[in-house]
């Protein structure tokens, strides 16, 4: 295998840009469980705003990480759920949030003793 060239590390650098989004990891997290209609996944991603959330779940539905369902109901009712693709990214991110928390003291420690220097 050969090593990445700097037009392909621009797109992985893209890529993991919008995947590392405060609010994309929070929305594949709470739709890993089951699909959620909007108003519900919004409960579940505290503090972010409706724009916000409608922004990050057409950039997941770009991307492939996300179907978007209108059931045929008066008001129709939409529900997002991940994709198979969405789902394979879902599993890193929580490997990813397991290594923050076990590393989370030793972080604030290696931070305050370099503020202090």
């Amino acid at each position: 295998m050969t090593a990445p060239s700097h037009f392909d590390c621009s797109h992985v650098r893209e890529i993991l840009s919008r995947v590392g989004d405060k609010w994309t990891m929070q929305v594949i997290v709470a739709l890993r469980e089951r699909p959620h209609r909007f108003n519900d996944l919004k409960r579940q991603v505290g503090g972010i705003s409706q724009q916000m959330l409608t922004r990050t779940l057409r950039v997941l539905e770009r991307d492939g990480m996300v179907t978007r369902s209108v059931c045929p109901t008066t008001p129709p009712q939409v529900e997002y759920a991940l994709t198979d693709f969405g789902r394979s990214l879902a599993e890193p991110v929580r490997n990813l949030a397991i290594w923050v928390q076990t590393h989370l003291a030793t972080i604030h420690e290696n931070r305050s003793r370099y503020d202090m220097e």
